[in-house]
């Protein structure tokens, strides 16, 4: 019976007038986590809230009209009756206790969302506090934990695919946050009132909600700051600096936060609206924030997001890239082959929007970098560091300043040729040499006569070696 009240209440969601920000997540093969973490309540009031969410008082939960169906005048009131009855908590992981009731208020939530979205009543202000606060009292909750936490097992590899978690109070928390969102976009929205009830108490805590497992969640509050951002001047400052403060969390105390790449997703929007010439506070941000988000473990669940934050500040000012090339080379991973990868290909988008100048300051390191991964016994490394010569700009830079860069990768490309048992590395490396040879035979024939030089001089002194352990293994025998 609730399964079909269930469905029959998606078909009603689905024709409502809701303009989702995001396209719906897939439920298929999804497991939904039923266990919240038992945190004590700091107050009374909190208490009261938990006993309400187990047994809501009787008659609190009623039928009322339609708005359409009561006067103008009536409205206002039968908005603040809608909003107390939203108020009350159910678990929503007792899929069979006060159906009835829970779809009451599911239904009213879908109400109040079409009467904001119509706008055909303002609403007074002392109403948009009663709806903040009802949505406050919806969201901000105890977060379910990670499946480590809940079964007691060991930490999960976060690079490891594994089904996202979803919220079984998903069907009321989706038509709240819906109704946040109208609330924050719609044009009659008076920020001078507004923020007295959006204010940082409640960004702060929109912000604790980024650690969600539900990605659905999670797109509802990219969305929503997003959009706060844009419309609350005031926040502004305040939000980056909470959003750093998370990162600085995740970088060098937690090393787990699922909301990590959203949160880089507005930034990265936000850093695409910085004003030039950059602010030293935006620099200091790359410099200690972004690059250092290259260190974790996780990197891959949140790298593209990471990346484009990254080639963004090179695209509005160009001469960063000194700073941030050296800086994936402090933090380039040394046993991690997937990560190298990655930071081979984000390497490749930031030289390509820098110029010689930047380039030749950093060039020495950063090829001799290069020169290792080329030489990687890992084959999709080493392939995907020869592709870089792929890059028109890149090359170009390296046409520029071959006296200083064939020199530094010649012996790795030479013991390419030699040893390397992939097919596709070996065919990309005669490539690469081919390509130094077009640019400047003469100087490609001295980097080849210095290399076999160096080569017999290290046969000379491995000679030596082996002739120096020969004459003490026989001092020894001699000696026994």
């Amino acid at each position: 019976m609730f399964n079909k009240i269930m469905k029959r209440s998606q078909r009603k969601l689905a024709k409502s007038d809701f303009d989702f920000a995001y396209p719906r997540s897939d439920s298929g093969g999804i497991v939904v986590c039923h266990a919240f973490r038992g945190v004590a309540p700091q107050n009374l009031s909190q208490i009261d809230a938990a006993a309400a969410t187990e047994h809501p008082p009787l008659g609190t939960i009623e039928n009322l009209p339609m708005f359409r169906d009561v006067v103008s005048a009536e409205r206002q009131n039968l908005f603040l009756r809608k909003l107390k009855i939203c108020c009350v908590h159910f678990d929503l992981s007792d899929t069979l206790n006060m159906m009835k009731e829970k779809e009451i208020k599911r239904q009213t939530l879908i109400e109040l969302v079409d009467f904001i979205q119509s706008g055909s009543s303002k609403i007074t202000e002392a109403n948009q506090g009663e709806m903040v606060e009802m949505i406050s009292k919806n969201i901000f909750r105890c977060l379910p934990p990670a499946s480590h936490e809940n079964t007691g097992c060991e930490k999960i590899d976060p690079e490891e695919d594994q089904d996202p978690l979803l919220d079984p109070s998903w069907p009321h928390l989706q038509p709240v946050y819906e109704l946040l969102l109208r609330y924050v976009v719609s044009t009659d929205t008076d920020t001078k009132i507004a923020k007295r009830y959006i204010d940082h108490f409640f960004v702060s805590k929109l912000l604790d909600l980024f650690d969600s497992v539900d990605p659905r969640e999670r797109e509802y509050l990219k969305t929503i700051l997003h959009r706060i951002y844009g419309k609350f001047m005031v926040h502004r400052p305040f939000i980056r600096k909470t959003i750093n403060n998370i990162f600085y969390r995740f970088i060098y105390e937690t090393g787990r936060h699922n909301g990590i790449a959203e949160l880089l997703e507005i930034l990265g929007s936000i850093i695409n609206g910085f004003a030039l010439p950059m602010k030293e506070e935006h620099k200091l941000f790359l410099a200690r924030v972004l690059i250092p988000l290259h260190k974790p473990k996780a990197l891959a669940m949140y790298h593209s997001q990471l990346s484009y934050c990254v080639t963004q500040f090179v695209e509005k000012d160009y001469r960063l890239a000194d700073t941030i090339i050296m800086g994936l080379l402090k933090y380039w991973p040394v046993t991690n082959s997937q990560k190298e990868i990655l930071f081979i290909g984000e390497l490749e988008e930031v030289l390509d929007g820098t110029n010689t100048v930047e380039f030749q300051r950093c060039m020495v390191p950063l090829f001799r970098q290069i020169a290792g991964s080329i030489n990687s016994s890992q084959f999709q490394v080493a392939e995907r560091a020869l592709l870089l010569w792929n890059n028109e700009h890149i090359v170009d830079l390296i046409s520029q300043n071959r006296n200083v860069i064939l020199p530094i990768i010649f012996e790795a490309m030479g013991k390419n040729v030699q040893f390397h048992w992939n097919q596709a590395v070996f065919s990309l490396t005669l490539n690469v040499r081919r390509m130094f040879m077009e640019m400047d035979a003469e100087l490609f024939e001295e980097c080849q006569r210095q290399w076999k030089e160096r080569k017999a001089s290290f046969g000379e002194l491995e000679e030596r070696r082996e002739l120096i352990w020969r004459r003490l293994a026989a001092a020894a025998a001699a000696g026994g």
